[in-house]
Formats: structure tokens, sequence, C-alpha cells
């Protein structure tokens, strides 16, 4: 089946790019563009196209406004695009629901774009509306703090709680999350995670690592401040110069 794609985006240059990256997909017949979220509504309504890529950070009208004035229930499927906005991408992790961080990758493009057209074939309406809502809901009242990942697996999502990850590694714009003998690769930057962490259970101490608090089996100071840190697992890892009186004051006894 033929697609008519709409490319929502108020920055000429990323409308280009994923026009470009439109362009490799066999499938796409026509592809339709709007500058603003004004634009993009009337064209919905208008041309009714198969996926949208909306951005979600847009002045006065952004992405999820214009999801509001459509509707959930008659809102094309949508791949979000975003520029490393906590609460957007905490909401898409929660619904499950597809998005690209920019700058976008051909790679990650069209993975997303695969996925998102075989949605198209079997997945029904009820469900696409399903996945908008819950993440309307999830922007309108975000929790104080993260309870579980939502991480994809292919066509799978597989959900961990936050309090099985014993710590978090950075990886480029990407984290890895070490669950017991597992890892999950999680497309969210580390300074993001970091944000919605509750800090009583997770402390970062390096740049690259950040800690489950109740998975530390002990520590001892080395030169310059820094500490070596064993996880119960067995695990050790090297804090950075900067974490000392972070490492300490969350770790010292409360008397």
């Amino acid at each position: 089946m033929p697609l008519t794609v709409l490319v929502v985006d108020d920055e000429p240059l990323a409308r280009d790019g994923m026009k470009l990256l439109l362009n490799h997909q066999p499938r796409v017949e026509s592809v339709l563009s709007a500058r603003n979220g004004r634009e993009a509504i009337a064209l919905i309504q208008d041309r009714k196209p198969d996926l949208v890529l909306l951005d979600v950070q847009m002045p006065r009208i952004d992405g999820f406004a214009v999801i509001h004035a459509i509707g959930a229930e008659r809102m094309p499927p949508v791949i979000f695009v975003t520029a490393h906005d906590q609460y957007a991408i905490r909401a898409f992790e929660i619904a499950a629901v597809d998005y690209l961080l920019k700058p976008v990758t051909e790679e990650r493009f069209a993975l997303a774009f695969n996925r998102a057209t075989r949605r198209l074939r079997g997945a029904p309406q009820e469900e696409n509306t399903r996945q908008v809502r819950a993440m309307l809901d999830a922007i309108a009242k975000p929790p104080k703090r993260l309870e579980r990942f939502a991480v994809r697996s292919g066509e799978r999502t597989i959900f961990v709680p936050v309090d099985e990850v014993e710590w978090i590694e950075a990886s480029q714009n990407y984290v890895r999350l070490h669950v017991s003998a597992a890892t999950h690769l999680l497309h969210v930057p580390m300074n993001t995670i970091e944000t919605v962490l509750d800090t009583d259970r997770f402390l970062r101490v390096h740049r690259s690592h950040i800690v489950n608090v109740q998975r530390i089996a002990q520590l001892w100071s080395i030169a310059h401040g820094q500490f070596v840190i064993e996880l119960k697992s067995g695990q050790r890892l090297q804090s950075g110069r900067t974490y000392g009186d972070r490492i300490r004051r969350v770790l010292a006894n409360p008397f």
C-alpha cells in the first residue's frame, strides 16, 4: 500500500532531512510538510496522511497540542521527533510509542519507520488510540519519579522495574541498563535518565555511571577524592573526581 507521510517541524533543515530519509523508503508515495502546528492540524484534517512525523518542540502550538486538537481517536499513527525533552521521553517510554531523538540517524529512522508501517498493517486503531492517550496522560500528570523502564527489543517492549537495575552505564547518546546478568540499551541520554530517578535510590558516581545504592556491597577511597565501588554482583566501578562529596554525603550513616 503506497503511503502518504506528513512531516511536521518548524526548522527547514529538519524538514528537509526527514524528506531525504523518506525518499529512501519505496513505500512512500507522497510527502507533505507543515511548518508549524496550525498547518499540521489543517493538513491532517484535509489530507488524512497515513503516518505523521511530528516534532514535539514547536512555538505556540507544539506537537502535543496538535494531537489534542485532532483528537487521539482521529490521529494517524505518529513517530515523535524530539531534542532530548525529558518529560516527552518519559511519556513516550510509558506509552511505548515510537520516537526519534535529534539529530536523527538513517539507521534509527529506518527502524522506526519499518516498525510504524508494520503497525499500520496489523495494529487495530483502538491500540494506536490507547497508546496516544496514555502518552498524553503521562505528559499531563508526569510521575515524580520513574518506576519502570520500557525497553524496545525488536517488535517487543520489555518493562524493567527501576529497582531491579543494578547500575546504568552511558553509551554515547544512549544508556545501558545492567540488570543481573542481562543488559538493555535505552535510547535516552544519561543526563535525562538522572533527572527522573529517585535520588534516594540512585547515585551518580561518574559522568558515565549511575548506581543503585541498595546494590552497593562496599566501597573504599583512593587518591584525589575518588572511590572504588563494589556492587553485590562483584562489579567494580571507579567514581569520578568531582563526585566524592556526593558519595560521602549520600552513604554516610544517619547518626
